[in-house]
């Protein structure tokens, strides 16, 4: 039987009763108002939140999350599919009447999303990185329902310019990212999810507020992200082969207002130069990075490109298909105007970034 997303949100809800503490987020023209029956939940997010945490105003769009166990709801889920590369099962769904739900396989955490109700339940608390996530799917609908596309990027600012870098599956572009961050001239817009947008003769480049989570492999060689882990875990760590480290997958978050200075994340700029990184590290070859030009290298759109995911809710109230093509030709459309640049050869970080000031930051 057909359910609706107001029976759903009645069951998910149980006899919960919100909490007083309430956290508003200011995304430009997007608020996001943050609801729970956890006060703890809801400190937690406001620490991870709070270089967009704003005071009490009219919200575009409210959040509830719900520490409970999550309810049987009687509906037979269908398993989303994972992105090549990916293995596991991961997310799955069942479309209602007028929304989705979203079962997180792994955890048990069930997601309602309708354009009524934005609700979330389960162990809230011990997977917040889930509501996060979901906090943040929020404010990527809102932006693609203003012509925003997404793209599978990371995004730094230098001299108001912003330079995305996008790569293949181990590509490396958050270490690369990471390393960039100590030139104090560095900012950073963005980490997994980049949003362009080509309009007046420009193109906008806008990041989620998400701060980056990195492996291992990453901390390790960078000094500055050290503290993240114990010197004892981090030689742990170094014992491993560099191949088992490098695809090594424990998540770290990295607070870049704290560990690289107050004022170092901006929300949008203009992007002038996309870098893809098309290295390996088994190859013989140097380090080196080229102009290209997309129209002609469209196999690099396949490190760029990103699904909207489970939780996109089109304008018209559809959902997203897991089964839907990329649109190749509105990711030449919006980068028509940005430079791209392809590194390949073997990975050498330090290597890459000189290139970058030499061909790009100049």
């Amino acid at each position: 039987m057909n359910q609706n997303s107001s029976s759903i949100a009645e069951l998910m809800r149980g006899d919960a009763i919100l909490c007083e503490d309430d956290l508003y987020l200011g995304l430009g023209e997007c608020v996001l108002r943050i609801r729970s029956n956890s006060p703890a939940l809801i400190r937690e997010l406001t620490g991870y939140f709070s270089h967009v945490a704003i005071k009490a105003t009219a919200e575009t769009i409210e959040v509830i999350a719900i520490e409970r166990d999550a309810p049987q709801v009687g509906l037979e889920f269908t398993d989303w599919k994972r992105e090549p590369g990916k293995a596991g099962r991961k997310d799955a769904y069942a479309d209602l009447t007028d929304g989705r739900l979203v079962h997180k396989v792994r955890t048990g955490m069930l997601f309602l999303q309708s354009k009524n109700y934005r609700l979330a339940v389960g162990s809230c608390l011990q997977y917040n990185n889930q509501i996060i996530n979901f906090i943040n799917s929020q404010y990527m609908d809102w932006l693609q329902h203003r012509g925003w596309l997404i793209c599978h990027a990371s995004g730094l600012v230098y001299d108001s310019q912003c330079l995305g870098i996008a790569g293949f599956s181990g590509g490396g572009k958050s270490t690369l990212m990471l390393h960039m961050l100590d030139d104090d001239k560095v900012a950073y817009l963005t980490n997994d999810r980049l949003f362009v947008h080509a309009e007046s003769g420009q193109t906008l480049a806008c990041g989620i507020p998400k701060l980056p989570r990195i492996n291992p492999g990453t901390i390790v060689h960078n000094p500055r992200l050290h503290s993240l882990i114990s010197s004892k875990q981090r030689e742990a760590f170094l014992q491993m082969p560099p191949e088992k480290l490098w695809h090594l997958e424990d998540k770290y978050d990295v607070h870049v207002d704290q560990i690289y200075g107050t004022g170092r994340i901006i929300p949008r700029a203009t992007i002038s130069s996309f870098l893809i990184l098309n290295w390996r590290r088994n190859s013989d070859d140097e380090t080196s990075m080229e102009q290209v030009d997309l129209n002609s290298r469209r196999d690099l759109l396949g490190a760029l490109m990103k699904s909207p995911g489970p939780f996109y809710q089109h304008p018209d109230g559809s959902f997203q298909q897991d089964t839907a093509d990329f649109d190749e030709d509105a990711y030449l459309h919006e980068l028509k105007d940005v430079t791209i640049f392809e590194a390949s050869g073997q990975i050498d970080f330090e290597k890459l970034i000189a290139l970058c000031h030499a061909k790009i930051f100049i």
